[in-house]
């Protein structure tokens, strides 16, 4: 991304998006140094090249055509922009901008769904700047400690681990298999079931755009999931069964057993290839713009995670352009 995309044109592309729904200002009495567009313009190139906020305000400073793009006469202060992350990257902003995206690439007739699949898979980041190798050395230590003493070790490797997972900040998106545009995100904090993000990714990909059929991997496995996409929303759903005790008895359930039938005979298989397309998007967020978070509160975390999904849709939109 850094090398094959124009950062001045994600820049530009970034601004006029936010100019189509954002106020100018946050509120009357406010300075008006910069619009709330110009400011989401600068956080989308800071998340674009993966800066710090004062390396992202050095960097507005050298680049002043970038600036006179949209019409901004300086560049921001760095604590402008940290303080106008968590004003402007609210959830309900984050998703109506999502829509913004969505509904121009439909309009453009960019989009696939019509002939491929709606591909659905999470991923975990990063919570710090920590090498692998860093990583290693400590997974290492923890064991060599749990193995020397009896029960205080071990309870605090175990402890520790637990407390990592609770924290880990997971991001379960859909996508179009075609054209890799994300059509729908959902973020939290905690390595548990992928299940339960189906629904609320469904639903806000089918409010955004027709679908006709989506992929998932067998994470989502659950009757439910198959009833709320066949039954409810009318969209064909193809997820191998996979969750539960291994069994030589047919799942229970209408769908999960015609999926175990179909899935046995490779009906499905060049559909269900097309969900790699989501694995695919997964590693171009995590290579272009890092696969961990500079955020520290959960709650700014979460909308960092928000703010990779938008920057990499704009992207895309960008390369239309």
């Amino acid at each position: 991304m850094r090398t094959g995309h124009s950062p001045r044109k994600v820049f530009f592309v970034a601004h006029y998006l936010a100019c189509r729904l954002l106020p100018e200002h946050a509120c009357k009495f406010s300075r008006h140094d910069f619009t709330l567009a110009q400011l989401f313009a600068c956080l989308a190139v800071r998340e674009f090249f993966g800066l710090s906020y004062r390396r992202t305000e050095a960097l507005l400073i050298d680049s002043p055509t970038w600036l006179a793009d949209v019409g901004m006469a300086r560049a921001p202060d760095h604590n402008t922009m940290w303080r106008a992350f968590d004003r402007l990257l609210s959830m309900k902003r984050c998703h109506r901008l999502l829509d913004l995206i969505v509904r121009l690439f439909a309009r453009s007739g960019l989009l696939t769904l019509r002939r491929k699949p709606m591909a659905i898979d999470s991923t975990c980041l990063e919570r710090h700047h920590r090498s692998a190798h860093y990583d290693r050395r400590c997974r290492r230590m923890d064991v060599a400690k749990a193995e020397k003493g009896p029960g205080k070790w071990g309870e605090s490797v175990n402890a520790a681990r637990s407390k990592r997972l609770r924290q880990m900040p997971k991001l379960a998106i859909a996508i179009d298999s075609g054209s890799h545009l994300i059509l729908a995100a959902k973020v939290r904090l905690g390595n548990g079931s992928d299940a339960p993000d189906f629904e609320p990714l469904l639903r806000q990909a089918t409010s955004r755009v027709r679908v006709a059929m989506v992929v998932a991997d067998a994470g989502y496995d659950s009757e439910a999931n198959h009833e709320l996409a066949r039954q409810t929303l009318g969209v064909r759903s193809i997820i191998p069964t996979g969750i539960g005790r291994p069994t030589s008895k047919p799942p229970t359930g209408r769908w999960r057993r015609q999926m175990a039938s179909r899935f046995k005979r490779k009906a499905d298989q060049k559909l269900y290839g097309q969900r790699s397309q989501v694995e695919t998007v997964n590693s171009m967020m995590k290579r272009n713009q890092s696969s961990t978070l500079r955020s520290r509160t959960p709650e700014r975390r979460k909308k960092e995670m928000m703010l990779k999904v938008l920057v990499h849709n704009i992207v895309l939109l960008s390369d239309q352009i």
